[in-house]
């Protein structure tokens, strides 16, 4: 019986520690460093707006990216966490950007943080003509005399079943 009740006190202040070892971690927030950056969406166009969220970085701090002008993050209540949105600039080249935070004087890097894709030219839809080209009027007079044909042999044929 001893060994169980040795066992149950043991257990109890395994618990204890470990439930308080976060607490005092959390009061002392100037020893936190920054961790883990996430961009969402980790792939985007150019003038899209990325949201970096940052673990460990209690006060608030800063982000910066060849992509995007510097952006403030700011806290997020009751936790060790910050965030902030940046917009991505409309020349930003395509590829793999790194975002580096600076939290409490502390910076880190993450290195291949997201991905930056060519936009799609709007408007046109790549055109470089207006109105129908020779190539489109063809393929819709053919389209047209098709019609034609096919609905005068549907007349003709509704027409010699009735006569019979």
């Amino acid at each position: 019986m001893s060994t169980h009740r040795a066992l149950a006190v043991s257990a109890a202040a395994v618990a204890a520690l470990g439930l308080a070892a976060p607490v005092a971690v959390a009061r002392d927030g100037m020893n936190i460093s920054p961790s883990n950056i996430v961009a969402l969406p980790s792939v985007i166009a150019r003038g899209g707006q990325l949201t970096i969220t940052v673990d460990g970085c209690p006060a608030g701090g800063t982000a910066t990216s060849e992509a995007f002008p510097s952006t403030p993050l700011t806290p997020v209540r009751n936790t060790n966490t910050a965030r902030g949105t940046a917009t991505v600039n409309r020349n930003a080249r395509t590829g793999s950007h790194s975002i580096t935070v600076n939290c409490n004087g502390k910076t880190l890097t993450n290195p291949a943080a997201f991905t930056v894709i060519g936009g799609v030219q709007g408007g046109l839809g790549g055109s470089n003509s207006s109105g129908a080209t020779p190539t489109d009027m063809a393929i819709g007079g053919g389209l047209v005399a098709a019609a034609v044909v096919a609905g005068g042999v549907f007349w003709l044929r509704r027409r010699s079943e009735k006569q019979l």
